[in-house]
């Protein structure tokens, strides 16, 4: 998708003036920041993997498979090097034989179809090997520096057999067939930054291509998708050498990897606060810059009119078994038919208003929250340099100083702005306590237990921000206001890790979740949601309020398209029988 071929440049540079900064008012944290409006977002321009992507094309990032050696059954080893403009990486992939038995989703696996080593470099033979016996192995082998992300997947057995045997008798499966699942092989974990023994993040943190959020594991999750259309086809020629085809390309396209996401993921948003600033205000910032656009071309809304035809095309295709995510759609696709007879009354000389904005309002008005939220991202869509220097922003510094001198006056007045939004809990009452996070022995995954019914509350991990906040402000509001912070802190040490996590966001307003995260309402799904929505994740599939599938890279080029002009246009992909 190139700018050229809608607007000349004197075009776009006018409105990329004209979007740089946004006149019109970000949505404040105390709208967008709370665990419902989480639990409704979408993929966006600015998701992990368009960003990883863009860079792999730009920089035209090479990608040769080294090493290919696996048996007619697809079991074996293969290498992958991706070549950047000043460094390596390589995928080490091994594949081994497993029983029907022990094919589950669940993290206390310990055998997989397959298991992958994001390697740091290229690996030698003897790299290879190591990484061949403990790879397979995973949280209970030994890593080495170079070993940045490890991961492993099982086959969606059905489909995948069912490909295969469609490729060896000379034949192509039907789209249909592939979008019911939408990947051949899914993930069970994807582990980075130092977990079980990998390379901690200090390793590649200053690196251009991997600062950013996630950007090693997701080119780890790439290159498995990458493996699995290799291995397919492999173990496809293997059966019938005569008459088997590849995979049709944009079948290929369609298919992306599965994963299977639980807990793990939710306290990371809570540990990191100035990352989830960066998160939220990079989206926000986005929107309203397009939010502030005027006199909108009649090819924009085109565009428009076609991303909407292309949303209401993917939540048709949305498989999912959990009946509120059905009842959600349903709703999400009357908005999206809202949302399409609003466009159709627009008058293309009619606008030189600010047209989005309108639409916005409109949507704020008349849609549910998944339509909102959705609306949010399709405007973003519209306007690829409106994302101009904000894809570069998924990074940051954290500090932890304390300002010792500021009085308690001065910290309390404070934490009323910021936090004054705890005052809409009474944690008085059981069910504002009723759950609490902590972290299993055996697999040192979190855990959302009920304090009344399970031990270990005990030991929980500081995820109640809002209750710990709120007793924070009690205690100050209780103290002398001109006594300093620091003869406070050594009367109250159990508050030094809020003082110091409230200095630190004071220039980060969207830094925490506006709710009650150990509440009897508290649904960790909707952290899961938000933060695979980041990630670019799509068609999620609840299996309980702990933990969903979802697709990764669906609709993605493939390493062989990466540099065409249409590579980033794949935003809510659709089966390639509705392109």
């Amino acid at each position: 998708m190139q700018w050229a071929t809608n607007h000349p440049d004197t075009a776009k540079e006018r409105c990329k003036s004209e979007a740089s900064e946004p006149t019109v008012a970000l949505r404040p944290p105390a709208s967008v920041c709370t665990l419902e409006r989480m639990g409704a977002a979408f993929p966006t321009r600015l998701s992990f993997m368009r960003i990883l992507l863009r860079r792999m094309g730009s920089e035209q990032w090479r990608i040769d498979r080294r090493y290919f050696d696996l048996n007619s059954d697809g079991f074996g080893t293969a290498v992958y090097t991706v070549h950047l403009p000043e460094r390596a990486y390589s995928l080490v992939a091994v594949a081994n034989p497993l029983a029907d038995e022990d094919r589950t989703d669940r993290v206390i696996a310990s055998a997989w179809d397959a298991a992958f080593v994001l390697f740091d470099g290229i690996p030698s033979a003897s790299d290879v090997d190591r990484l061949r016996s403990q790879a397979p192995l995973q949280e209970a082998g030994r890593f080495e520096a170079t070993d940045l992300v490890i991961s492993r997947a099982n086959r969606s057995l059905r489909l995948f057999q069912h490909v295969c045997d469609c490729l060896s008798r000379g034949e192509q499966p039907q789209a249909g067939r592939l979008n019911e699942v939408g990947y051949l092989m899914r993930t069970t974990a994807v582990y980075g930054n130092g977990k079980f023994g990998v390379s901690d993040r200090s390793r590649i943190a200053s690196r251009p291509e991997t600062q950013n959020s996630f950007q090693a594991e997701m080119l780890t999750v790439y290159l498995i998708r990458q493996f699995t259309f290799d291995q397919l086809e492999h173990i496809a020629s293997q059966k019938d050498p005569d008459q088997a085809v590849t995979l049709d390309p944009d079948l290929k396209r369609s298919l992306g990897i599965g994963n299977a996401t639980g807990l793990g993921m939710a306290p990371f948003v809570v540990s990191h606060p100035e990352l989830l600033h960066q998160w939220f205000a990079a989206r926000e910032t986005a929107i309203a810059r397009v939010r502030s656009l005027s006199d909108i071309p009649p090819q924009k809304i085109a565009r428009a009119v076609a991303l909407q035809k292309r949303a209401s095309q993917h939540v048709s295709e949305w498989q999912t078994g959990d009946q509120d995510y059905t009842d959600r759609n349903r709703r999400l696709t009357e908005d999206l038919g809202r949302l399409a007879a609003w466009l159709d009354q627009v008058d293309p000389e009619q606008t030189s208003g600010r047209l989005w904005d309108e639409l916005f309002h409109y949507g704020q008005r008349a849609f549910g929250l998944d339509g909102q939220e959705l609306l949010g991202a399709l405007l973003v869509e519209l306007y690829p340099e409106v994302a101009d220097a904000l894809d570069a922003m998924f990074h940051t510094k954290e500090k932890r100083d304390i300002r010792v001198t500021d009085t308690v006056g001065e910290t309390l007045d404070r934490l009323n702005t910021r936090y004054g939004w705890t005052d809409r809990f009474d944690f008085s009452k059981p069910s504002e306590n009723a759950r609490f996070w902590y972290v299993s022995e055996n697999k040192l995954e979190p855990r959302f237990g009920r304090r009344a019914e399970e031990p270990g509350a005990d030991r929980e991990m500081p995820v109640a921000i809002a209750r710990d906040m709120a007793a924070f402000r009690r205690a100050l509001s209780e103290s002398d206001r001109d006594q300093t912070l620091m003869i406070f802190l050594q009367q109250y040490p159990e508050y030094r890790h809020l003082a110091r996590r409230a200095q630190s966001l004071e220039d980060h307003p969207y830094g925490e979740i506006q709710d009650n995260l150990i509440g009897d309402n508290c649904s960790p799904l909707d952290i899961l949601r938000f933060k695979l929505a980041c990630f670019g994740a799509a068609k999620f599939d609840p299996k309980s309020s702990l933990w969903t599938r979802i697709t990764l890279f669906q609709g993605a080029p493939l390493i062989n398209e990466l540099i065409e002009p249409w590579a980033d246009d794949w935003w809510l992909s659709v089966s390639p029988q509705s392109n």
